[in-house]
């Protein structure tokens, strides 16, 4: 039976990477054959899957094989991690790419995709081959899968910042751009990584009519796992979030999503009021008329401005309740996760939640009302 083929997307930086990795390992727990396939410039997708081994890219091997006129075969490139107290070996490749400035990778992806296929990737005795792809490059290179139909199925992930929102935007306006054209990918859905409780994402995939998978919440001691090349998922509470989506993904019980994504006013809505008036247009004369001095001036305005907002804002956090105030700087400024405020302060994780979206939407209207 062919492989089942999922694409993980996402925007760099937001643990994409973390959570293909986790849900490979959750496969292989689960006695499923499972391949991961970095997707990635970076190529270090399959770092923590290997216990911090960086393994050799399709890029470089194949380069280095065509330079001295040999075959390339499957041992070089794809490479197996016998864990110890898991039921299957867990398979890696990373396609890898150029070095900055000096290629295109979404280039590197497509050839390496073609390698594959002629090594019969689609054909091996594999259950899951989960590909790990970065969404902020709009190429058509990183949209191989989608436009190929290589996966069958799509998840996004996010955070809840409007960036990584964005990204994941992008990739289900792109998805289901494929699909009128004859692609088979299916959209199962949307994962909330680092989820700090504002509703910000569940409230785009309200609107957009994306499925919420699974929301993870930022978790000091999973991050120090994955920092050190291991597995979150030996942490009980990330591992029943995962194995619980694992598991609905075996057993098929996660129904796509027919979502086409937000237009860009949909989108932009979602945070705030937007004006509707047309930008203002800058001149030739103003834009060489004028002085060269005036360009210092001009420097000096803009850090001065920059400064007034940032004291703007500190007087605006002063205008906030004493619990608004605590629990405002203990994320913003300190960093502290939901769980952790909730210890030191004593008081429930959705209480938290309740003052730090009141807060946020307090010192909006502060911001800009005054």
């Amino acid at each position: 039976m062919a492989a089942r083929t999922i694409a993980i997307y996402g925007k760099g930086g937001i643990g994409k990477s973390f959570t293909t990795t986790n849900l490979s390992a959750t496969f292989a727990l689960m006695n499923q054959r499972v391949l991961q396939l970095g997707c990635d410039p970076k190529h270090d997708s399959t770092t923590s899957l290997f216990g911090g081994i960086s393994l050799p890219t399709v890029t470089d091997i194949f380069a280095e094989k065509n330079a001295q006129n040999e075959q390339l075969s499957i041992s070089d490139i794809v490479f197996r991690r016998d864990v110890p107290d898991f039921p299957q070996p867990i398979y890696g490749i990373e396609l890898g790419g150029p070095q900055v400035g000096r290629g295109c990778g979404g280039r590197g992806i497509i050839s390496g995709f073609d390698v594959l296929e002629k090594l019969g990737i689609f054909k091996w005795d594999i259950d899951i081959i989960l590909m790990d792809f970065l969404g902020d490059v709009v190429c058509g290179g990183f949209a191989t899968p989608l436009a190929r139909s290589l996966s069958e199925e799509v998840i996004l992930v996010t955070n809840n910042d409007r960036q990584s929102i964005f990204t994941a935007n992008n990739i289900c306006q792109a998805n289901n751009y494929f699909r009128t054209i004859g692609g088979q990918s299916r959209l199962l859905g949307l994962i909330i990584n680092r989820d700090d409780g504002s509703g910000v994402a569940e409230r785009y995939a309200e609107a957009a009519g994306i499925t919420v998978l699974m929301k993870v919440p930022y978790n000091a001691d999973a991050r120090d796992k994955d920092d050190s090349f291991d597995f979150a998922i030996r942490l009980p509470e990330i591992r029943e979030k995962f194995h619980k989506l694992a598991q609905d993904i075996v057993a098929d019980r996660i129904t796509p999503c027919e979502a086409v994504g937000l237009d860009f006013m949909g989108f932009v809505r979602l945070f705030g009021e937007v004006s509707n008036d047309a930008p203002q247009p800058a001149t030739a004369d103003e834009l060489f008329g004028r002085k060269a001095s005036d360009s210092g001036n001009q420097t000096v305005a803009a850090k001065s401005s920059l400064e007034s907002d940032d004291l703007k804002m500190a007087r605006c956090i002063e205008k906030l309740t004493p619990e608004q105030q605590e629990v405002y700087r203990m994320v913003e400024l300190e960093k502290r996760a939901i769980g952790e405020i909730a210890e030191l302060t004593q008081r429930e994780e959705s209480a938290i939640r309740e003052l730090l979206a009141s807060a946020r939407k307090e010192l909006t209207r502060l911001f800009f009302e005054n």
